[in-house]
């Protein structure tokens, strides 16, 4: 019963982080007249405001010094910092110049380009299900490209920068609060110097818009970190298998916004290279929800297994008598 409990809150801290990501686009444009960069500033100075405010709470700072013991955990964590920046800017950029569509794509391929970065990188190796998905993919973008006569960049940069976040954070192995308190450690004098430069320059909508906008910019820090608290409480209470199916939400709420909402353009050739990358998607998920059930039954078979010989009956001296030659 309290299984079946953590299941149901592990379920809905998911619907709920991944339900915020998807809705965010309707955020961004709020925060005009401010441009993608300020915005991505305050959000890396307010986000270390946040996530400061709760180690402080938690009181885990042990692990800082650890980090700063490691030279090669450091390299990785600015790395995986300008990686993401690179990641929010755009995806800000994106929302508020009205590719909000195109924006959806790129978290859509996420998952194919993380698995194409596995064979590339790790040297994983694929199952037929997975090459078919990734060449469907690889269909997509050049139907894609071809109706709208470019590459379709956005999404192809959204989908590679956060796939190389993933890696990076895979190779890191630190717990999302931590790793989140690292990049915005590292990204936060660069963010505060681009500010003060702003402001000096005359340029800066924080205390030019009134109080409000100011306000809006300072919950960027929430916007960012309130999503990755219930992402790190949901990681912990629902399998891997169902968090894969749960980050498909994001990017259809926000296909659903750009489409309904922000009215924009769906032409036929944008149909086309969407629906195979759902294609590709179903066929992503059906193997991997294939891939857990046969490893449930050998992991049953193999408890079965080795429960079998406990439980067969000791051996009376009767018994182990009658069965002696005479």
């Amino acid at each position: 019963m309290k299984a079946d409990n953590e299941q149901r809150t592990g379920l809905l801290y998911g619907f709920g982080a991944y339900g915020m990501w998807g809705l965010v686009p309707l955020f961004w444009p709020l925060l005009k007249p401010s441009g993608a960069i300020e915005i991505l500033a305050h959000r890396m100075v307010w986000s270390l405001a946040v996530v400061g405010i709760a180690l402080l709470a938690l009181r885990r700072w042990r692990w800082m010094g650890e980090l700063l013991r490691q030279p090669r955990k450091l390299a990785l964590t600015a790395l995986a910092a300008t990686v993401i920046s690179v990641n929010w800017g755009l995806y800000i950029w994106a929302v508020n110049n009205g590719q909000v569509v195109e924006a959806s794509l790129g978290y859509f391929i996420n998952p194919l380009v993380t698995i194409a970065l596995g064979v590339l990188v790790l040297g994983e190796r694929l199952r037929r299900v997975q090459w078919a998905a990734v060449a469907i993919s690889l269909a997509a973008v050049v139907v894609l490209a071809v109706g709208h006569g470019r590459p379709p960049w956005i999404s192809l940069t959204l989908a590679f920068s956060f796939a190389t976040y993933g890696l990076i954070k895979k190779k890191l192995g630190m717990g999302g609060l931590e790793s989140l308190t690292a990049e915005t450690a590292v990204l936060f004098l660069p963010a505060l110097g681009y500010l003060l430069w702003l402001g000096a320059e005359g340029r800066s909508t924080f205390a030019a818009q009134g109080l409000g906008h100011s306000a809006l910019l300072a919950s960027t820090g929430l916007v960012t970190a309130i999503p990755l608290v219930c992402f790190g409480a949901a990681a912990i209470r629902v399998p891997l298998s169902t968090l894969g199916l749960l980050q498909y939400l994001a990017p259809v709420f926000q296909f659903g916004l750009g489409v309904l909402y922000f009215h924009e353009a769906m032409p036929p050739e944008r149909w086309a290279g969407f629906s195979l990358v759902w294609v590709a998607l179903v066929l992503l998920t059906w193997d991997a929800l294939r891939g857990a059930r046969r490893s449930r039954i050998r992991l049953a078979e193999a408890a079965a297994a080795a429960a079998a010989p406990a439980a067969l009956p000791d051996e009376t001296p009767d018994a182990a008598t009658a069965r002696e030659p005479a």
